[in-house]
């Protein structure tokens, strides 16, 4: 076995759940390229990094103690 440490890709539908949307949203801002929201093309699937998802939700955050 390879010991290279690939992260686990997430699905459209996997990585709407973790963010708390709709896969029809996910698709939207992926056209329409509404945020910046990484994804990786494989084929005619689009996969997600957990890595990138993370680090959306950290760039969307407001508000809370400094």
């Amino acid at each position: 076995m390879n010991n290279l440490n690939h992260e686990r890709l997430f699905s459209r539908s996997e990585a709407a759940i973790y963010l708390g949307v709709s896969t029809k949203t996910l698709a939207i801002w992926a056209s329409t390229r509404r945020y910046d929201l990484p994804m990786v093309k494989i084929g005619r699937l689009a996969k997600y990094k957990k890595a990138d998802l993370d680090a959306f939700i950290t760039r969307r955050t407001q508000g809370g103690a400094v």
